[in-house]
């Protein structure tokens, strides 16, 4: 006498720890997974830096982004013909699976309170971090590196020693 065996339905088991059964004698195999969790989202650096950019300047009271250096050739960099501004300028960010850390220099416009553009830049940042990538910001950090005075945009007129 021979004893029967039903076979139990093949499970295929993926990296995210969630299986899928495969049809017994089809050769299809039917899918149980939502199609928006079937893969990996990488999210570069580059993209959150000029997400965080963007977001900075946003803030009333930021005049620009940068250290003294980089705010130089950014300025250069502007009056080439073709040349584009740079949103990242004054951003550096971590970007982890799930979690970004972000680092931003800023200059303030004069007589502005520095605590509330901080404050203002950091919230602003992280809720448009969070809402477009949908990774978790653990920190904003905001170091303050120039402040700009009025009438610092205008060509002062150079003395000459000569009439």
């Amino acid at each position: 006498m021979t004893a029967t065996q039903e076979q139990a339905p093949a499970r295929r088991t993926h990296a995210n720890g969630t299986g899928t059964e495969t049809g017994v004698g089809t050769g299809r195999t039917e899918v149980t997974e939502p199609a928006g969790t079937r893969g990996r989202t990488a999210i570069a650096d580059a993209v959150v830096v000029k997400i965080a950019g963007r977001a900075a300047r946003e803030v009333p009271g930021v005049h620009d982004m940068g250290g003294g250096l980089s705010r130089t050739l950014g300025a250069v960099r502007d009056r080439v013909p073709g040349g584009r501004s740079q949103l990242g300028r004054g951003v550096k960010v971590e970007v982890g699976e799930r979690q970004a850390a972000v680092d931003v220099e800023l200059v303030v416009e004069y007589g502005v309170p520095v605590p509330d553009v901080a404050r203002d830049v950091r919230e602003n940042v992280i809720s448009a971090v969070e809402r477009i990538t949908g990774l978790e910001v653990v920190e904003v950090n905001i170091a303050v590196t120039d402040v700009h005075l009025p009438g610092d945009d205008r060509d002062e007129p150079v003395d000459t020693r000569v009439a």
